[in-house]
C-alpha cells in the first residue's frame, strides 16, 4: 500500500474490557493493518491472567507487538513505549501496513503523540523517603500536599493513585516544578503520520461495570491467585510497591496473599480497582481532541470501526 502524503497510523483506544483486543484482532482479518500494544501491564513476562493478555489462539491470528517484553522485575518507561513505538511503526509502514495501536495507557498515547516532557528519572531515595511519608500518613493525605504544589495534577488523580501521586510528588521534589507546568512546556515533536484516534467508549456505564465483575472473576477462577504465588516465588525482590505488582489487581492479590483480607474481599477490591482505572481512563478519553468515539457495547461494534478506518483510508489517499 503506497500513500502520497504522511502514512496513516489508528489508535484503537478504550476503558480496559471495552472490547478492543477483540476488535483488533477481527481487523487484522480485513486491512492491512500489524498491531502494536499500547499496555503498561502486557510488556511484562509471565503476567497473564490478571493483565487479560491475549491468548495464543488471538496472537497467532493477530501478532501483538510489544508484550512480553521484560521481566516483572524491570521497568518499562513511557520514553522506552515511544522510542519502541516509532521504530515499530516505521517497519510497519515500510512493509506497506498500517501501524494499528490498541491499549488503554493513555499517557503512553499521549507520549507518543505529543513527544516526552523531559521529566526527570525516577529517584529511588525520593520514593523511599515518599513512601515512609506515606506508611504515617496514608496516600490520601500525600495527596492532599501534592493539591499544595500541583492543584492541576492532583484534580484528576484519585486520593488512592499511589504510583502517579508518588511520581508528581517526585517530580517536584527533583525539579522545583509542577508536573503539569512541566507537561505544558513540553516538547512539541509531532507524529509524521495521519491519525485517526477512536475511543471506545460505553453507553451505559453499568454494563462495562458488569463486564469487569464478570472478568475479574473469570480471572480468579483461571488462577490469577496462583499466577501471583508463582512470581513471588520467582522473583522473591517483587513487593507491592514493585512497578508490575502496580498493574491492576496484582496488588490487591499480593495483600490478600499476606493475609490482610479473604477471599471474598479480595474479588470486591479487585473489582472496585478495576472500575476506578476504567474511570481514570474514560477521563483521559474525555480530555483528547479530535477522536471519533464509537459505543463499545454496540452489538455492531467491529464494523463501524471497520468502516471508520476504512473511510479514513480513503480520505487521506
Amino acid at each position: 500500500m503506497q500513500f502520497s502524503h504522511n502514512p496513516p497510523a489508528i489508535f484503537l483506544m478504550g476503558p480496559t474490557a471495552s472490547g478492543k483486543t477483540g476488535a483488533a484482532a477481527a481487523l487484522v482479518s480485513r486491512l492491512p493493518v500489524e498491531i502494536i500494544s499500547v499496555d503498561s501491564a502486557l510488556v511484562f513476562k509471565e503476567m497473564n491472567i490478571g493483565t487479560a493478555k491475549p491468548d495464543a489462539a488471538t496472537l497467532a491470528v493477530a501478532p501483538h507487538h510489544l508484550i512480553d517484553l521484560i521481566a516483572p522485575t524491570s521497568a518499562y518507561s513511557v520514553a522506552s513505549f515511544r522510542a519502541d513505538a516509532l521504530r515499530l511503526m516505521a517497519e510497519i509502514t515500510g512493509r506497506g501496513k498500517i501501524p494499528l495501536l490498541v491499549g488503554g495507557t493513555m499517557l503512553y498515547f499521549k507520549g507518543l503523540q505529543e513527544g516526552l516532557s523531559g521529566l526527570p528519572e525516577a529517584d529511588p531515595t525520593i520514593r523511599a523517603r515518599l513512601d515512609a511519608r506515606a506508611a504515617l500518613i496514608g496516600w490520601p493525605a500525600m495527596h492532599e500536599k501534592l493539591a499544595l504544589v500541583d492543584p492541576a495534577t492532583a484534580a484528576r488523580l484519585e486520593p488512592n493513585d499511589v504510583q502517579r501521586i508518588q511520581r508528581a510528588l517526585e517530580v517536584f521534589e527533583l525539579t522545583g516544578e509542577a508536573m503539569s507546568a512541566l507537561f505544558a512546556k513540553q516538547r512539541n515533536e509531532a507524529l509524521p503520520y495521519n491519525l485517526l484516534k477512536i475511543a471506545l467508549v460505553p453507553s451505559d456505564r453499568k454494563v462495562l461495570h458488569e463486564r469487569i465483575a464478570i472478568r475479574f472473576e473469570q480471572m480468579l477462577k483461571d488462577g490469577f491467585v496462583d499466577e501471583v504465588k508463582y512470581l513471588i516465588e520467582k522473583y522473591p525482590t517483587l513487593t507491592a510497591e514493585s512497578t508490575s505488582m502496580r498493574c491492576v489487581g496484582y496488588r490487591q492479590v499480593l495483600e490478600y496473599l499476606a493475609g490482610e483480607y479473604d477471599f471474598a474481599e479480595l474479588r470486591d477490591r479487585g473489582i472496585f480497582a478495576t472500575r476506578q482505572l476504567a474511570k481514570r481512563q474514560l477521563t483521559w478519553l474525555r480530555s483528547m481532541a479530535d477522536v471519533v468515539e464509537l459505543d463499545c457495547l454496540n452489538p455492531e461494534l467491529n464494523e463501524k470501526i471497520f468502516n471508520e478506518i476504512n473511510q479514513f483510508i480513503k480520505i487521506i489517499n
